[in-house]
């Protein structure tokens, strides 16, 4: 068997150009049963495998950024965020960032669905059949641009978001693990009764003779403004939180 530092490259058997004899700025030309190839010098040789080495290592280094659209369905206007994550985070961990990018304070339970799959906690005590969204990652359920799915907060008030895959990219390797680049409208308060009280409740804050104008305005606390929606706040947010679990 030839050493590993003489494999031979092998080149067509057509390429009647090449010179058996001649040495080449690659290595030395030899035939064998019709097939010309160079011998590369081993010096070379090292040096293109440990390139192809560092070129694997900066591939592995260099993450996929997935960009995805929040839709909380039913909305009108539409309520929506467009967020940037890595491919490979588990859909446990897109659920806290879907909570933290839309406003929810995670008070409830939650599911994802694609199809007829369900994704969800592992919980033993709810008559649920989903899988275990702790060992599901999101480039295993969203595979290309336009692929969709629903996450479902709150089965009492029944908030739905539309999660799209807008595209796919090749991010630098430091690229931030989670990013807000726009959205629109404020998150709706925890319990208000999904989306029919939701916008009864902004017609009983906005008119001052409204029955329940006062009760409304002392439950949110004094105020709420529907058009809300801080995206630089949020990642600063994200950035510290991602900041203090390198610290940890």
């Amino acid at each position: 068997m030839a050493d590993a530092e003489q494999c031979p490259l092998w080149l067509s058997a057509h390429n009647r150009r090449v010179n058996p004899t001649r040495l080449t700025s690659l290595g030395r030309v030899v035939v064998a049963r019709g097939l010309r190839a160079i011998v590369m010098r081993p010096e070379l040789l090292r040096e293109t495998r440990a390139s192809g080495d560092r070129t694997a290592e900066t591939k592995d280094m260099e993450p996929t950024i997935c960009r995805l659209k929040l839709t909380l369905r039913g909305s009108r206007p539409p309520i929506w965020r467009r967020i940037e994550v890595h491919s490979d985070i588990t859909l446990c961990q897109l659920h806290d960032v879907i909570q933290l990018a839309m406003g929810w304070t995670n008070s409830h339970l939650h599911q994802f669905r694609r199809g007829s799959t369900c994704y969800g906690p592992a919980n033993p005590d709810l008559d649920i059949q989903e899988q275990n969204e702790r060992r599901v990652r999101l480039s295993g359920v969203l595979r290309k641009p336009k692929d969709r799915m629903v996450y479902e907060y709150d089965f009492g008030d029944g908030w739905e978001h539309e999660v799209v895959l807008e595209r796919s990219t090749t991010g630098l390797p430091d690229a931030p693990q989670v990013r807000v680049i726009g959205g629109k409208g404020a998150c709706p308060p925890e319990d208000v009764g999904g989306l029919g009280g939701y916008y009864g409740f902004l017609e009983a804050i906005k008119d001052p003779a409204h029955p329940e104008h006062d009760d409304m305005l002392e439950w949110c606390g004094g105020g709420f403004d529907p058009d809300a929606f801080d995206f630089e706040g949020m990642n600063k947010h994200f950035r510290a939180r991602t900041r203090r679990r390198k610290d940890a």
